[in-house]
């Protein structure tokens, strides 16, 4: 049987944004999302504390692979735990809020 052999791919986000940004639906569910909200958040905040990956893993005591994950869209679902020492490691708290929808009644409460 051959060996097989993989060669890693290179892969710029931030290109891949500015690209896929240029298509105004893809853009627009983009912004809407949750998912990428938090993602821009937890990127942002790292870049504001001038840590690296690694950085961040040695201070909340897990791998880098793992805050890669954390901070991507994949599959994976961080924990609140994981979440929560994340935002410590790059000075920021950490909240979780729901926020009513329009169509509810409190919203219309509130907006009236």
């Amino acid at each position: 049987m051959d060996k097989l052999t993989c060669k890693p791919v290179s892969h710029d986000h931030e290109e891949f944004l500015r690209k896929t940004k240029k298509d105004e639906e893809f853009r627009k569910e983009y912004e809407a999302s949750p998912v990428y909200t938090l993602i821009r958040q937890l990127l942002l905040a790292r870049q504001h504390s001038g840590l690296t990956q690694e950085a961040i893993a040695r201070k909340i005591g897990t791998t880098k692979s793992a805050v890669s994950r954390l901070e991507s869209a994949g599959k994976h679902i961080p924990s609140i735990t994981n979440l929560r020492k994340y935002a410590e490691a790059v000075g920021c708290g950490f909240e979780i809020k729901l926020v009513p929808q329009k169509n509810s009644l409190e919203y219309r409460l509130i907006h009236e």
